[in-house]
């Protein structure tokens, strides 16, 4: 019954409730993917509570490491190297460029 559930829930969405600064409630829809609802429901289950607990805790501990992620990711950057332009080309006119160098059937 526990994956029956599980299944269902991810196949038609679960409904989310959340509170607007203003005290009004709203009311999302998150689908989940089948595996992620089974574990989770799984989870919930074997910790003794609520699915809506162990998916507000397990979405914060992954939004909190995405972001120490984002914050530690090494800047990858390439060094710039003149390559001039070869004799007998010209960038003015890209379509002989591309003949020359693809061949008339590049068009």
């Amino acid at each position: 019954m526990l994956l029956e559930a599980a299944c269902y829930a991810a196949r038609n969405g679960i409904d989310i409730k959340a509170r607007k600064d203003d005290g009004s409630d709203v009311r999302t829809t998150l689908t989940l993917d089948p595996d992620v609802a089974m574990r989770a429901k799984a989870e919930a289950a074997d910790h003794n509570i609520a699915f809506k607990t162990l998916v507000n805790e397990a979405l914060r501990l992954g939004l909190e490491a995405y972001a120490r992620r984002a914050k530690t990711a090494k800047v990858y950057r390439t060094q710039a190297v003149p390559m001039g332009l070869k004799a007998g080309l010209s960038y003015d006119n890209i379509g002989e460029l591309l003949a020359q160098g693809e061949g008339e059937a590049y068009r």
